[in-house]
């Protein structure tokens, strides 16, 4: 053994001399020799293991191996000839285990042997370590030295040839300019950002400053300086080449304040406000602890992050998909170096999951949410860790319930648990919903399903109050999903989204798989006998006690015995009402597996005992003790109420509901807020998932909405009284004092006087900028003296003309903005600025250039005149207009003539394009020098946005109106005439009702022309125009007449017409008409009446007027007028009937009338007429109508009747006819046909004499002309 020892510390000696020559030659390869060296064989087979010594003697081979062939390498610490191999051989010479020998030497000293060998193994393992470390840091930077090629080499010698040509450049070129040029006061090229994070993280604010001499930095907490220095725990100030950070280490509520720094050299001083706002952890929820920010020596750097692009407040519904990103800046980049990007909910860190996905490009991270539920609702905070820190964002996530199949139904339920899993029992736990319909929820079904399956089985007969189910039944080893389902007098709500899986199992069971995860076997199994315990009642069970008692169910729960045996054992459980001595079984039909049980259908109020029996196939053993008595119902109270609801404004669409929490409120599960439109009556949920805080902002509200809030609690017994209502709020945003004004300027000068202007400042703490304070120092000898106010009272345009001033003395200028909220910090000081005589003949600049009515074509610019207007008045402006990114050459004019007012309207603008503009004054000398560049202004069109529009109501009075939808407290109407504010209402007064304004014109007339245009404060720009020109004004005053003097309008003027029987019908139609509308038939100026001979209809809906006379008689000769009152509006429409219109319409109306009455009875439809045949036979044919049997025909030639015969005479299909064969000469005469019976008469005549007869001859010979046939000539008898 000691052989042994010392020949390994001897070869262990070798082995660093020789290892630490490799490093010194070649650092990669020694790497990889020491990995060699160091790998042990895995394989079970001592017959190829390879003495340590006699590889020592070798050296070691610095060849490169794949992973798998070093494994397979292995050392020993023995020589082959001091160890033997013992293999265990079968019958076919397969190896198939090792044996141990047994050694001469006693037991003790073969462990003794062992022992020494595994530390022997240690102290080789430790040495290697030591050794790797040792060597790592020189072989990584051998290894990058072997990178650098020549063309690298070359490339960056070359690289700093041209940097070094620069350096002198720039050196050159800075000695030839004066010092003073060179100066320039602090500027904030990065600016701080604002956080929001948890309580015990850190903050760090980064922000670079540019400045001449350098500027000196202090950073301030609530304007109160910060000691680093004195705080060294808690800051850290770091400032390197401009770039400066302040760090605010675990941070918390006490932290929450403005953070401003300010840098300050001779030239001036600049500052910049960041805010930090620490929330606090919700009970339960833990994020992961910060890690310091610092160098990474790993990498050599510091890594800075910046998150941008960040998602905002985030709406969905459920079954949608919602999508959360953040654009992700890592600097300085590393290659093949990524952060680590993580996700939470709620505190809570996210995995990736059916539900959840994530994803990292590089640049981007994006959470995925896939089928949304309501569970998915909660803060969302993106968490990027780096070797040097951390950064993180958050923002919430709101989910809204899906639309429900029918109509008052409760919405579903969320966050469905399963707890307490056993063999054959499992307690599911869920949230109760926002909404619980039209009516309160009467209980919850909890559904189950087996993994692998889609069959659904409700669990519950009858539904379950609390929000809590014991579920019993299930089959052991089997995995279950759960889903409850909600109900009321309406209806079921959907299906909760399901639960995670869960196996009935022990939870021992459950834990020892946890612990001891599946692998491939690889041990023996060992057979060993014991002492049988098969036959061996178990014992009873201990510690049995009720877990939970409602008025549903008992739970009830205990130990195993501890007598059991290896079988296994199953319980039965017995109750006893109160008073009785009388024991039952509950589980008569199969005991229970799981060490828990639930028992149903108790009678609500009576007291009962429990107790359980083990049993086996040995028997039943004895009854545990009983527990105390219990009385069935509900032992978990409604919460109370919450306290007081206090609402205040947050943003334009959030409000921030804080309350005070229910009282003693046990297990409580969290809070509900609703919210209410005043006068609207009908409640909202602000949240789809109970919150246990006491603070939560609700968004998503319309701004301008007077809201109130109310809250109530949950918990498993179900949801407590609402609190009270909460005073009214208007949603819109909080206000705040602005940010100090930026671009301060001097346009003008002279000897005691100097013309100032700036711009607005960038944040106007969300109301209007009422004013402005502007301050003045002298500076003599180069020292600056007290600042003083220049006005008292605030002034409310951005230009102001200083005086009293003396000349050739420097001068510096700083300004304050002024709100409801109060006064800004002061703007950056200007330069010195002398003040001294103003010679130039032209006019100065114009001051205040502002936009109105800003449309994505169009926008209205105004200014005002120049303090100086030069030698001679000021005749006009001259406009001049970029894109906001274009050079100086892309100026351009809009108009060609001077405009002599101080407005113009801009058009012909591109949408979505930002423009700048300046102004120029001219008078009889010349044009003057442009105005300040005004601020960008991108053209585009606001949402909602409307127009003055002209109405004239039905009194004929003639109005401009304006509305506007996002009115404020503060907001009021402006209008302006031309650009200029109104002061003389003599024609007209301005009528302002809630978000409406009118301006009523007394009397209209042409001293009223004009632009009109209104302006709403406290918006965001919200203005309009309307250009009143005299053909507008025309129209305008031909409405108001038509409006006062209506008249109802006609479709068809009074017409008249002829109907059956002789009947006359007079009749017009109107336009529309209302129910109201009145008619006045007139004839003659007379008054006509619904009468015997007259009769009228009026169809109001039609707007047909109809009025009836039987006849027409000669006093009926004259004009028929209609006249309509409807309200305000007449109508008359007139008909003249006389001379021979009049006599004609008598004469076709009694013709009609006599047509009508000879119809009644028999009569003839066609009169008597002839044919003649191809025969030559002449036809006389008629067409009758309204014939019947008993009619009479008569036939008659000259008066005398005709005897009918059946080859002359034929009646057939209403036709009848008189066949004249062989006509002659004594066929000529008068032939008629009469009809008569009760109804009455009719006759035709046919007159066959001279002329009448000549036409019939004259047709006979037609036919004979085309007739083929041989004609035959007969004798005429006379």
């Amino acid at each position: 053994m000691s052989g042994s020892v010392s020949s390994y510390q001897e070869g262990r000696q070798q082995l660093y001399k020789h290892e630490h020559h490799e490093h010194r030659s070649a650092a990669v390869s020694s790497v990889s020799e020491v990995r060699q060296s160091s790998t042990r064989s895995t394989s079970t087979s001592t017959s190829t293991r390879i003495s340590k010594t006699s590889k020592r003697r070798r050296g070691i081979r610095a060849s490169v191996q794949s992973v798998k062939a070093l494994e397979e390498t292995d050392l020993r610490l023995l020589s082959k000839k001091g160890k033997s191999t013992y293999l265990a051989l079968d019958t076919d010479s397969e190896i198939i285990g090792y044996v141990v020998p047994v050694f001469r030497s006693s037991h003790a000293f073969a462990k003794e042997l062992l022992e020494s060998q595994e530390e022997e193994r240690k102290e080789e393992r430790i040495g290697y370590v030591a050794m790797r470390n040792l060597f790592t840091r020189e072989d990584i930077e051998m290894h990058r030295m072997e990178k650098k090629t020549r063309e690298k080499i070359i490339r960056e010698s070359a690289e700093r040839i041209a940097f070094s040509r620069k350096m002198h450049e720039k050196e050159e070129f800075q000695k030839k300019m004066n010092a003073d040029s060179l100066t320039h006061p602090p500027e904030f090229m990065v600016k701080p950002r604002s956080y929001t994070v948890w309580e015990n993280q850190t903050v760090t604010f980064h922000c670079t400053v540019a400045g001449w001499p350098k500027p000196r930095v202090a950073w301030y907490k609530n304007n109160v300086l910060i000691d680093a220095k004195a705080y060294p725990h808690k800051y850290r100030v770091e400032s390197n080449y401009n770039m400066h950070s302040l760090e605010i280490k675990n941070c918390a509520f006490e932290d929450t304040a403005q953070y401003r720094i300010s840098a300050l050299n001779i030239k001036g001083e600049s500052s910049a406000v960041a805010t930090v706002v620490v929330k606090k952890f919700q009970e339960g929820d833990v994020l992961a602890p910060p890690k310091p920010h610092g160098f990474s020596p790993e990498y050599g750097v510091t890594f800075r992050t910046h998150i941008m692009d960040q998602f905002s407040v985030s709406f969905g519904r459920e079954g949608e998909t919602m999508s959360l990103g953040c654009t992700v800046v890592v600097y300085p980049r590393v290659k093949h170096y990524q952060p680590e990007v993580l996700w939470y909910r709620n505190a809570t860190l996210l995995k990736p999951s059916k539900w959840v996905r994530m994803h990292w490009s590089g640049d981007r991270a994006t959470l995925t949410l896939t089928h949304l539920n309501k569970e998915d609702e909660g803060l969302y905070t993106l968490r990027i860790n780096t070797k040097s820190g951390f950064d993180s964002y958050s923002a919430y996530a709101f989910v809204q319930d899906a639309d429900v199949e029918v109509d008052g139904v409760p919405v579903a339920p969320l966050d469905v648990r399963c707890q307490d899993a056993n063999k054959d029992y499992v307690v599911v736990t869920w949230k109760q919903p926002a909404v619980e319909g039209s009516s309160a929820i009467l209980g919850y079904f909890v559904d189950r399903c087996e993994v692998g399956s889609d069959r659904w089985v409700q669990c519950n007969d009858t539904p379950v109050k609390f929000a809590r189910f014991p579920v019993t039944g299930l089959v052991e080893g089997r995995s279950y999903v759960f889903r409850v389902r909600a109900i009321n007098y309406a209806g079921i709500s959907r299906p909760s989204r399901i639960s995670e899986p869960v196996v009935a199992m022990a939870p021992a069971e459950r834990a020892y798989l946890r612990s001891h995860p599946s692998a491939p076997w690889t041990a023996h199994i060992i057979v060993t006998e014991e002492e049988p315990t098969v036959g061996v009642v178990p014992g009873k069970p201990s510690d049995l006690a009720v877990l939970e008692a409602t008025k549903s169910y008992v739970v009830l729960g205990w130990k195993p015995p501890f007598q059991r045996g290896h079988e296994g054992v199953m319980y039965y459980v017995e109750k006893c009402v109160l008073g009785t001595d009388s024991w039952q079984r509950v589980n008569t039909g199969m005991p229970v597996k799981s060490p828990r049980f639930a028992l149903f259908d108790l009678a609500e109020g009576k007291a009962y005992s429990f107790r359980v029996r083990c049993c086996n196939s040995a028997g039943v053993g004895e009854p545990s003790d009983s527990t105390e008595p219990t009385t069935v119902g509900d032992k978990l109270d409604l919460p109370a109420a919450p306290g007081r609801v206090v609402a205040t404004r947050n943003t334009s669409t959030s409000v921030v509901v804080s309350w005070e929490a229910s009282q003693e409120a046990k297990q409580l599960v969290g809070y509900y807020i609703e919210v209410s439109v005043v006068g609207s009556g009908v409640w909202k949920p602000c949240n789809n998932k109970p919150v246990k805080v006491t603070r939560f902002v609700c968004h998503g509200l319309n701004t301008g909405d007077q809201c109130v809030f109310r809250v109530k609690a949950v918990n498993a017994a179900g949801y407590s009284q609402s609190s009270k209502e909460s005073d009214s709020v208007e949603v819109k945003a909080a206000i705040a004092p602005p940010s100090a004004p930026a671009g301060f300027r001097v346009v003008e000068k002279v000897r005691d006087i100097m013309v100032v202007e700036w711009d607005q400042p960038k944040f106007s703490g969300g109301v209007e900028v009422t004013g402005y304070f502007l301050d003045v120092r002298s500076i003599k000898e180069g020292k600056p003296g007290q600042w003083h106010e220049v006005n008292t009272k605030a002034v409310s345009i951005r230009s102001y003309k200083v005086e009293n001033l003396k000349e050739n003395v420097l001068y510096q200028f700083q300004v304050r903005a002024v709100n409801m909220a109060g006064v800004s910090t002061a703007s950056k000081a200007t330069v010195a600025i002398e003040c001294k005589e103003y010679t130039i003949t032209v006019p100065g600049p114009p001051v205040g250039l502002h936009v109105t009515e800003v449309r994505k074509n169009s926008l209205v610019l105004l200014w005002e005149p120049p303090e100086f207007q030069g030698r001679s008045n000021i005749t006009g402006y001259y406009v001049d207009i970029k894109e906001a990114d274009a050079g100086d050459e892309a100026w351009r004019g809009v108009n060609e003539k001077a405009v002599p007012s101080k407005y113009l309207k801009v058009t012909g603008l591109k949408g979505g394009v930002s423009y700048v503009f300046r102004v120029c004054a001219q008078n009889l000398v010349g044009v003057g020098h442009p105005s300040q560049v005004s601020a960008p202004i991108l053209a585009q069109t606001r949402p909602g946005t409307t127009e003055i529009v002209a109405d004239v109501d039905d009194n004929g009075i003639i109005s401009l109106v304006f509305e506007c939808s996002e009115m404020t407290a503060e907001s009021q109407f402006v209008w302006s005439k031309n650009y200029e504010k109104i002061t003389d209402y003599s024609r007209f007064t301005v009528q302002t009702a809630g978000g409406k304004s009118r301006v009523v014109f007394k009397d209209l007339s042409v001293e009223d022309l004009g632009i009109y245009s209104c302006v709403v404060t406290h918006t965001d720009g919200v203005s309009s125009s309307y250009a009143l020109d005299e053909e507008g004004l025309k129209h305008l005053l031909d409405i108001s007449h038509q409006h006062k003097f209506p008249i109802i309008p006609f479709a068809s003027e009074l017409a008249v017409e002829l109907l059956d029987k002789g009947r006359v019908r007079f009749w017009l139609q109107a336009e529309k008409v209302s129910a109201n509308c009145q008619v006045d038939y007139v004839f003659n100026n007379m008054s006509l009446s619904h009468g015997e001979k007259y009769s009228m209809h009026f169809d109001k809906n039609t707007g047909i007027i109809e009025m009836f006379m039987e006849s027409l008689e000669l006093e009926d000769e004259g004009t028929f007028c209609f006249h309509l009152v409807d309200g305000k509006a007449t109508g008359t429409s007139s008909l003249v009937l006389i001379g021979e219109d009049f006599r004609a319409l008598q004469k076709e109306s009694e013709f009609r009338r006599q047509e009508w009455f000879r119809k009644q009875g028999p009569h003839f439809v066609e009169y008597l007429t002839f044919k003649v045949t191809p025969e030559c036979n002449v036809l006389l044919t008629c067409k009758v109508g309204n014939m019947r049997k008993d009619t009479e025909i008569f036939w008659s030639k000259d008066e005398q009747d005709i005897e009918e015969e059946e080859e002359k005479v034929d009646f057939k299909d209403e036709i009848l006819t008189l066949n004249i064969s062989k006509i002659s000469r004594k066929d000529a005469g008068v032939y008629q046909v009469k009809l008569r019976d009760d109804r009455g008469k009719d006759k035709s005549i046919l007159n066959l004499t001279d002329q009448g007869f000549q036409e019939v001859m004259n047709e006979v010979f037609r036919v004979i002309e085309h007739r083929p046939a041989v004609l035959s000539v007969f004798p005429a008898v006379c």
